[in-house]
């Protein structure tokens, strides 16, 4: 057997009943999942956003910059795109170029976790904090575990990364990055969801 056969091999996908690949089934699993998770913070925001105490600082849509978080959502947006690159390298078996892409994403969801970590020092200073309100706790608990999600992402890609240069991660595992690009695609379309709600609908 060829080097690129066993390859094949070591690679063959393992279906369900269903005829679906059982990692597939689990990641989506995974997300739903996590679908109901974050529809739960979601829904918890819409109902404390407006409910703040005496004298307990600021609503946060009173201090929100729509533009900055924009520029800042539209480079998560755009990890997506370099999620796809990443995803048809490996697909090719071009594994130099995976990486570069892999990187590519990592690189801007780190940018777009450090600007949420400048907006909520920004914050913290103009009086919202996390214990201010009940709509402060809504708001930063929501984008709060939506970043962390992002971070842990970020994670996933590195390894990718540091796999593909020792050697783990061989040409025709695209299955890899397939699964964790759902899961980066995912919390790029929370993150949607998230901004609709909390900085565009506007308070009643």
């Amino acid at each position: 057997m060829s080097a690129q056969e066993a390859a094949q091999a070591s690679t063959q996908e393992h279906h369900t009943s269903t005829g679906l690949d059982n990692t597939k089934m689990a990641m989506w699993a995974f997300l739903g999942s996590e679908c109901l998770f974050f529809g739960s913070l979601i829904t918890t925001y819409l109902l404390y956003r407006s409910t703040v105490l005496p004298d307990s600082g600021p609503v946060p849509s009173e201090i929100y910059d729509i533009p900055y978080t924009s520029v800042s959502s539209f480079v998560l947006l755009m990890s997506s795109l370099t999620m796809v690159l990443a995803l048809s390298s490996s697909q090719r078996g071009d594994m130099r170029g995976m990486r570069i892409w892999l990187l590519a994403t990592a690189l801007l969801g780190v940018t777009f976790v450090g600007g949420q970590i400048f907006e909520f020092t920004d914050f913290v200073e103009e009086g919202l904090t996390l214990g201010s309100s009940p709509a402060g706790s809504a708001f930063f608990v929501l984008t709060g575990f939506h970043g962390a999600h992002v971070s842990v992402g970020i994670l996933m890609l590195l390894s990718l990364v540091g796999m593909s240069m020792s050697g783990k991660l061989q040409p025709g595992a695209a299955r890899k990055v397939e699964l964790i690009g759902l899961y980066w695609h995912f919390v790029d379309i929370v993150w949607v969801v998230i901004f609709t709600v909390v900085y565009l609908i506007p308070l009643e």
